[in-house]
């Protein structure tokens, strides 16, 4: 199984973190050991002191699929659900400051939690509310009408370069109000009014 991620997918979040607008999609990675799956808590690695969450819809890929046509891509997903990309903001700031990848800041272990997957079957994908709740208080609200890049435009592009496999992942990018989490913060993310994730950081 693979993770992929989307960076830069919003506008507005791109702007909060003074990143121009990609012309492509930014596609980088996280490992298994990222997944962080229902009912496990979150806890913060020691070698980061700003930690940030970004609430993502998550698609599954149900079908193998190579150099896929943005057309068809439809046809290789049947759920999307929720899950958070944290990433260790300070040490992404020094990696991109030397140029080097992101993995440490975004691959470490628990950094990729994931909740419920909901059927798309009759879902306007094109207008979906997300968010993530911090302490019971809205901290992110996104809507997929606010994406740079759609689901089918992802697909077909990753699918360029890497063979997508049943169960790969691809979480899909984050709206604005990214921002730290610290110890004994509870972090819920919906879709629409359903609540698709919910643990505590420790």
């Amino acid at each position: 199984m693979k993770i992929f991620c989307i960076g830069r997918n919003y506008s507005e979040h791109a702007k909060e973190l003074g990143n121009a607008v990609p012309e492509n999609p930014v596609v980088f990675s996280k490992p298994d050991t990222a997944l962080l799956r229902a009912g496990e808590d979150f806890y913060l690695p020691h070698f980061s002191n700003d930690v940030h969450h970004e609430i993502e819809l998550v698609i599954k890929i149900n079908k193998v699929g190579k150099n896929i046509q943005e057309k068809f891509a439809r046809n290789y997903f049947s759920e999307i659900g929720l899950g958070v990309d944290f990433t260790a903001r300070d040490l992404q700031a020094q990696l991109k400051a030397k140029g080097l990848p992101w993995e440490l800041a975004k691959g470490f272990d628990g950094s990729a939690p994931i909740g419920n997957f909901i059927s798309i079957e009759n879902l306007d994908l094109s207008n979906i509310n997300f968010g993530l709740k911090k302490n019971q208080e809205w901290v992110q609200q996104g809507n997929t009408r606010d994406m740079i890049f759609s689901f089918d435009k992802i697909i077909s592009f990753i699918s360029q370069y890497f063979t997508l496999k049943v169960g790969d992942l691809i979480y899909t990018g984050t709206p604005a109000g990214v921002g730290p989490v610290a110890i004994g913060d509870k972090l819920e993310g919906f879709i629409e009014d359903a609540s698709m994730l919910s643990f505590e950081v420790k």
